[in-house]
């Protein structure tokens, strides 16, 4: 039996990035027990892997606010025994932060983390026991898998599998039918996409007699999936969804579009075809990668048009869904850049991934 300890604590985007390392740990290395810590409203996603035996949830965001209340004392000392409670063939702190990388110290086991060169943030790296060097212009699922194959002295797969398996069946609420997912929701508002853009996108779904989905998870979001359904035929606003019930969302849609939110990559996880919208931020490092049809559209101050996202929601309606172990198409690297940021790109650009 091998004990490892993973360090990946958010946020729900990266988490979803390291699911396919844990899929390698688990087929790469017989008997495995793998303890996962992770923030405590991420735990239902890591949930979704069945190779993790153990999830250990930390609450570091409240903490942080509250540092010297008893409630914070109390929680850090349940995690700290929880961690403490075991001898770790290996501790890896995939997140590659001071914070993260002192945390691993807590537990007994070789610490191992990115080194000097590869790390997010350089200072974490003096608390392992073992550094790794990893590309800086590889993808984040890339660099995760990567960390964990050095950690554990396996070679790395080919494929690459998520795990993540989604309950099957239809929700109650949802009309029967072909429907799409839209993903209109995100915590920073530059990443948004214009609600007239929704709209239009609603109204060219119910002319293909397809329904729109609108997902929401605060209240100014279910007002927003409102307006769109009083806006345009065909749309569907759910009930408040937790990370199961979305994913078994995500799995029986005819595709999915988002903006840059995890929700999007967890979509892509569970087979789901996705167009994925980007408004403030570059899709190179960080886009979504998945088994079955995939674009990232758009960039830093261009996002993409209806007419672009809806010409590739038609490709992505005819590749249909994938689900398991694929192998990814070689991406050339983006240019490693002078300075702390290890991306940068010079223009916006779409890039399609067809299976």
């Amino acid at each position: 039996m091998t004990r490892v300890l993973l360090i990946k604590t958010s946020s729900l985007g990266d988490v979803i990035h390291c699911l396919p390392a844990v899929s390698d740990m688990a087929r790469a290395t017989p008997g495995l027990e793998l303890d996962w810590m992770v923030e405590e409203q991420l735990t239902e996603v890591v949930r979704l892997h069945p190779a993790v035996t153990r999830i250990i949830p930390t609450r570091q965001r409240a903490w942080r606010r509250k540092p010297l209340a008893g409630e914070t004392r109390r929680e850090f000392g349940a995690m700290r025994r929880a961690i403490g409670a075991e001898r770790y063939d290996r501790v890896i702190d995939a997140q590659g932060l001071i914070r993260t990388a002192m945390l691993s110290r807590l537990a007994a086991g070789p610490h191992c983390g990115y080194d000097m060169k590869s790390v997010r943030e350089p200072p974490a790296s003096l608390f392992y026991d073992r550094r790794f060097p990893v590309s800086v212009t590889l993808h984040a699922v890339e660099r995760m898998r990567s960390l964990c194959a050095q950690a554990l002295g396996y070679e790395l797969p080919a494929e690459l599998d998520y795990g993540v398996r989604a309950e099957s069946g239809r929700p109650g609420w949802l009309s029967k039918g072909r429907y799409l997912v839209g993903l209109h929701a995100t915590a920073r508002r530059d990443k948004g996409w214009a609600e007239d853009n929704w709209i239009e996108l609603a109204r060219r779904a119910a002319a293909e007699k397809l329904a729109l989905v609108l997902p929401w998870g605060d209240e100014a979001e279910r007002a927003r999936a409102e307006r769109i359904a009083r806006a345009a035929p065909g749309v569907t606003v759910p009930p408040k969804l937790n990370f199961a019930e979305l994913a078994r969302v995500f799995a029986g849609a005819t595709a999915v579009a988002g903006v840059d939110t995890g929700l999007t990559h967890l979509a892509s996880a569970v087979g789901a075809p996705v167009v994925a919208i980007y408004a403030a931020s570059w899709s190179d490092f960080n886009g979504v990668m998945g088994p079955a049809f995939v674009a990232n559209l758009g960039g830093p101050g261009a996002p993409p048009s209806v007419d672009e996202v809806w010409a590739q929601l038609a490709g992505a309606i005819e590749a249909g869904r994938s689900t398991g172990a694929w192998r990814p198409e070689p991406v050339e690297p983006a240019p490693d850049l002078a300075g702390r940021r290890r991306f940068r790109p010079s223009n916006a650009r779409a890039v399609v991934h067809r299976r």
